[in-house]
């Protein structure tokens, strides 16, 4: 079976190297996951939490950096099976889950969308500069979600 991924939004903002603190090296290692998108089986969920906060952050244009690239191309194949897999995921208004798919947690409530979809797809979580994921690392655990760390040196306090 090939690997999933959810793809968190400060992935896709630092390939595009604009209003982040991510360095050059992580910046590179964003670049390089999301040039070969095509070739990624990328998770997302079916209301389209996810693709609205992309789209507060990205460009539909495609242009001009590789996150908006990136968006583009999730946003014109989101309904290609082969490679897009969308999830549904049931959103609660208990403050303490989030979602019905996540037990109680302290996650970053606009990080929560990507965790559910993540437990949903069986997929791997893509982080670039978000310390909250490495915080949350016995819940990750607890739901057998596997985290991919592209900049350590960002995202681990």
């Amino acid at each position: 079976m090939l690997d999933k991924f959810v793809i968190d939004t400060n992935v896709a903002i630092s390939a595009n190297g604009i209003n982040t603190h991510a360095s050059i090296a992580c910046q590179l290692a964003c670049i390089e996951l999301l040039e070969n998108c095509n070739k990624l089986h990328i998770a997302i969920d079916k209301a389209g939490l996810i693709m609205e906060e992309y789209t507060k952050h990205l460009s539909h244009a495609g242009q001009p950096g590789v996150g908006d690239m990136y968006f583009k191309y999730l946003h014109d194949n989101q309904h290609a099976e082969n490679k897009i897999h969308t999830v549904n995921i049931t959103p609660l208004d208990d403050v303490s889950r989030g979602f019905d798919e996540l037990p109680r947690n302290t996650l970053d409530p606009s990080d929560r969308k990507f965790l559910a979809t993540a437990v949903v797809a069986q997929a791997i979580i893509a982080n670039a500069t978000d310390s909250d994921w490495f915080e949350q690392n016995e819940l990750l655990e607890t739901l057998n979600v596997e985290l991919k760390q592209l900049c350590p040196e960002h995202s681990c306090k």
